[in-house]
């Protein structure tokens, strides 16, 4: 009877296995603190972006749906910024409580390299950057449109924006406004409008209540119960009207130009490159800048977890040493991220100078990525507080 041999198959699957725990291990200790991070920073930068509306709907009649809509479309701008830096302090904050307790010495004593190591926060990096492209591509030119869209509507529209109530407003020369009151469906009470746009023929309609009504020939007041007071030409007599209904047309109001200059933030990359609608040099420029910021900064992602991992896990461990590791990182994060801004302002009046936005991320991938790989078989040997 033959002895069983070994099962080498078996053991190489363990150890797979091992490794493929310790990976997610080490991811799902990234996901908290980035979910923390995204949402807290989204929050923030959010509220302060919405107190801009809030005028709106206290003052001004816009619905709060409205409100949420638009503050919404703002989201993918905003994440765009975000996602880069909340996975930089997730890393850092994973990795050094990994170190701090002694977590990472322990998974290396395993035999892990730094490669093993970094593998669960690059991962975390390569879907952090496939969401930046989805984000920069599509969702903040579409989101970005439309609200720059449905600005433009409310900008437009006197019953949430122009006709402030006890004020007299007025929209354009000529024209004065006063409003006692408005209800919640936008229903105006108390109305006074002088015209004086022709000064030989001042008109002045009171009613008790009325509506802002867009039509094809521009806006107009729908005014019921009330009176018109006109001086006549002629014989400059006073000319009094009583209605229950009367259209006053307010004219010579600009309406929405669906002809709107597009900002380049509302196009896609390939409008952004080739406009056609676009005849100024300085404009061709600005398109231009926006298309390769776009197409480089979902890379601050691995930029940023590559220096985060490279200040963290090369040389020698020391748990004396760890902050001023933070402090490192961080110091280099902000100087690449002051570099890249100030190249992105430059490409503007020099578009020649985008070729030096690709070499900075790509020097600073290479660099983080030697230091931290350069020797991915050494296992450093830990320097306890006493050593010397």
């Amino acid at each position: 009877m033959r002895p069983e041999r070994p099962r080498r198959r078996r053991a190489g699957t363990t150890i797979a296995d091992r490794m493929h725990r310790h990976f997610r291990y080490i991811f799902n200790q990234l996901v908290g603190p980035l979910v923390v991070v995204i949402i807290s920073l989204t929050g923030v930068i959010w509220l302060t972006q919405s107190l801009r509306f809030i005028d709106l709907i206290i003052n001004k009649g816009l619905a709060f749906s409205m409100f949420l809509y638009l503050t919404v479309l703002l989201l993918p701008s905003l994440l765009a910024i975000i996602l880069p830096f909340a996975l930089f302090t997730a890393t850092l904050y994973s990795y050094h409580r990994l170190m701090a307790d002694s977590e990472i010495m322990v998974l290396r004593a395993t035999g892990l390299s730094n490669l093993r190591l970094a593998a669960p926060a690059l991962a975390m990096a390569g879907l952090v950057m496939t969401g930046g492209y989805a984000i920069n591509l599509y969702l903040m030119p579409a989101g970005f449109h439309e609200f720059k869209s449905m600005q433009a509507q409310i900008r437009d529209s006197f019953a949430s924006v122009l006709l402030q109530e006890g004020v007299f407003n007025t929209p354009i020369d000529g024209l004065t406004i006063y409003v006692r009151e408005r209800e919640r469906n936008g229903e105006l009470r108390g109305i006074l409008v002088h015209d004086n746009r022709d000064p030989l023929e001042p008109t002045t309609v009171m009613a008790e209540r009325g509506l802002l009504a867009r039509t094809d020939h521009g806006p107009r007041f729908m005014l019921m119960n009330g009176n018109r007071q006109q001086i006549e030409k002629e014989d400059g007599q006073l000319s009094l009207l009583y209605f229950e209904s009367y259209a006053f047309d307010l004219g010579g109001v600009p309406g929405i130009d669906p002809d709107r200059f597009r900002e380049a933030k509302e196009r896609y990359l390939p409008d952004l490159f080739d406009p056609d609608d676009v005849q100024e040099e300085k404009h061709r420029r600005e398109f231009l800048a926006e298309a390769h910021q776009r197409l480089v900064s979902p890379t601050q992602s691995l930029v940023f977890v590559l220096i985060a991992l490279a200040a963290l896990l090369s040389g020698e461990f020391n748990r004396r040493g760890q902050r001023w590791r933070l402090l490192i990182a961080i110091a280099l994060a902000v100087t690449f991220q002051a570099l890249f801004f100030s190249l992105t302002s430059v490409i503007v009046n020099a578009p020649v100078i985008a070729a030096a936005l690709y070499l900075l991320v790509a020097a600073s991938i290479a660099v983080a990525g030697y230091v931290l790989f350069a020797d991915p078989n050494r296992r450093p040997t830990p320097t306890t507080a006493g050593s010397p």
